[in-house]
């Protein structure tokens, strides 16, 4: 999972030091606090630390926990907020992405395009066939997104035949509750998080819902990528800048 490009470079955590580097920066990035940010994920997963290539210092990570398929779903940290029964049926190879996240200090779009193209890499060389995680909004005031939530109810919603249902005691129906409300495309794009974008672009979808997590301080949503519905042009892009 090494990657070089420009200023970073990815590779896979190697040791519990590298790990726990990855938990101090997940702290600072999702609470600003000092610390480190655990959970019983972290053993079963791949860490993938962002390093500048000067002075290999962190300023990015994300983990990936891989699944044989979607009989495994419930083994995922998303399951802990959302039902996702509808994907159980799901055939191919899944991965899914958490706890991406960039050091506040550090502002550059380049450290979410080399972490996407790591993942794209993975993604190719394993042969999987849906991305999925939690897409974080900062806060847990959904008024400040209302925009952003209104363009997903409107454009991005999950098929049918994959939509997670409620799990979470504390959610934010925006699809219900924003029916009515066209987005103002500016403001939407404003509130976007850049990751979620990134799906997005490439013919992602979200659930119905935002789970109100006031531990993390966040509003989420569930967003899933079939790769093997990604238009060919696109796949030729993420390939050619994955190489």
């Amino acid at each position: 999972m090494r990657i070089l490009r420009g200023k970073y470079q990815t590779r896979e955590a190697a040791s519990a030091e590298d790990i726990a580097a990855c938990q101090t920066l997940r702290m600072q990035a999702f609470k600003g606090v000092d610390g480190r940010d655990v959970d019983r994920f972290d053993d079963i997963c791949t860490h993938i630390m962002v390093e500048r290539t000067n002075d290999s210092r962190l300023v990015g990570c994300f983990r990936i926990l891989p699944l044989t398929d979607g009989s495994q779903i419930d083994a995922s940290y998303s399951a802990q907020y959302y039902s996702l029964e509808k994907l159980r049926d799901f055939d191919g190879k899944m991965v899914e992405m958490g706890r991406f996240c960039v050091a506040p200090d550090v502002m550059d779009p380049d450290i979410l395009r080399v972490a996407w193209t790591a993942m794209t890499r993975y993604v190719d060389e394993n042969g999987i066939d849906m991305l999925f995680g939690c897409s974080s909004f900062a806060g847990t005031t959904p008024d400040a997104y209302a925009d952003a939530f209104a363009l997903l109810k409107e454009k991005h919603l999950a098929p049918t035949r994959w939509l997670p249902r409620i799990k979470a005691p504390n959610v934010f129906q925006f699809a219900s509750r924003l029916r009515l409300r066209k987005p103002d495309l500016k403001l939407a794009q404003l509130g976007m998080p850049p990751l979620l974008r990134s799906y997005l672009m490439l013919g992602g979808w979200v659930s119905d819902h935002a789970v109100v997590d006031p531990d993390m301080n966040t509003l989420h949503v569930f967003t899933g990528l079939e790769i093997r519905a990604i238009p060919a042009s696109r796949k030729r892009l993420l390939r050619a800048a994955a190489a």
